[in-house]
């Protein structure tokens, strides 16, 4: 670090992503994105919107919200559009979490929680996850905290049902965010209780199940006094904060959603056949509601499995934590992707065991 970097940043631990390697072609299975292209109208809605970049973008994303309102069944002021969800969790974690009402997540979860609240300076708690890695609903009843969660959990893959999301909502005096980037591959979305409960924020994405990754683009969906409150701040950070072109993409994807429920669906149908053949493999697989599953094998060293696979083309992540580090998580790719991908895993296993 330089000289003059301000001392609060001093211990700053910031995010690791996943590898976006340029030296040699992967199979890519480390960072969940979609293994399938965005549907046509999305890359002509991109090309048209180009020749418009010497404007600004709509900071309202007025069309944007109303495509979205209308295919959620929610109101436009319900919604915010963000550069990425994880723009969300800082608008979020910035206006409704302090010394009052400090941070609580699991401490198996999303790696960037902790990160951005280090970043804001919010005090925050970890609770520990069960045996399985499960998020135990106890610890987030009761209290005035801002609670966050994954539902599905990353990189467990794990979900909680929505009666025990309402009953951490309703007893919290806090609010809670569930950050639903998976819900399109399983588990049950909160967005029906966002008209019962004022605090409640529901967060989602278009990158894993949209193909927008690249695009970046998020949206929360609350009440409408919290989505003053974030507004508030985005304006006073960046208001133009989705590019005209993302937003076009936005739009495209939202008329096209058939296209990616149809490629939902093919994943779904891929993670089952995949974990049942890690299941024959010997691997512990946690029941999934995502596009990635997380596995582990007795006498396979996580970091050394994941170093043989990375040694046969194929990168998938591993996370170097305690608690972790058996495991290694294996986005789900094409059909053809993960038949290369067992069939790497059975070469190592055989390495192994002579």
């Amino acid at each position: 670090m330089s000289d003059y970097l301000i001392k609060k940043y001093a211990g700053l631990t910031p995010y690791v992503p996943g590898e976006q390697p340029r030296d040699r072609v992967f199979i890519k299975l480390n960072t969940n994105e979609s293994p399938f292209p965005p549907s046509p109208g999305v890359a002509a809605a991109v090309e048209k919107e180009a020749g418009n970049l010497a404007l600004y973008s709509d900071p309202e994303c007025t069309d944007l919200r109303a495509a979205l309102a209308a295919k959620l069944g929610v109101k436009a002021e319900n919604l915010l559009m963000t550069n990425g969800s994880d723009e969300i969790l800082y608008f979020a974690f910035s206006a409704f979490a302090d010394r009052e009402r400090p941070l609580v997540f699991p401490d198996v979860t999303y790696g960037f929680y902790k990160v951005l609240a280090g970043l804001i300076g919010v005090p925050y708690t970890e609770m520990p996850t069960d045996e399985t890695l499960a998020v135990r609903p106890e610890d987030y009843a009761g209290g005035r905290r801002t609670v966050v969660l994954a539902n599905p959990n990353a990189p467990t893959g794990l979900s909680l049902p929505l009666s025990t999301i309402g009953d951490i909502v309703k007893n919290n005096d806090g609010v809670v965010i569930v950050d639903e980037a998976y819900i399109a591959f399983g588990g049950e979305s909160a967005l029906p209780l966002v008209e019962k409960y004022d605090n409640l924020i529901v967060t989602r994405t278009f990158s894993k199940s949209r193909s927008m990754a690249g695009a970046r683009l998020g949206f929360a969906v609350a009440n409408e006094a919290l989505i003053r409150d974030m507004n508030a701040l985005k304006y006073a950070q960046n208001p133009y904060n989705v590019n005209r072109m993302t937003a076009a993409a936005g739009i495209a994807a939202i008329r096209e959603d058939g296209y990616y429920l149809g490629n939902c669906a093919r994943i779904r149908e891929t993670r089952e056949k995949t974990a049942a053949a890690l299941t024959e493999l010997g691997f512990t697989v946690l029941p999934s509601d995502t596009n990635f599953l997380f596995i582990k094998r007795h006498g396979l060293d996580g970091a050394g499995y994941y170093a043989a696979l990375r040694d046969k083309g194929i990168l998938v992540r591993h996370f170097d934590t305690a608690r972790l580090k058996s495991h290694v998580r294996v986005t789900i790719g094409t059909s053809g992707q993960m038949t290369r991908f067992l069939e790497a895993t059975k070469e190592i296993i055989k390495e192994k065991e002579v």
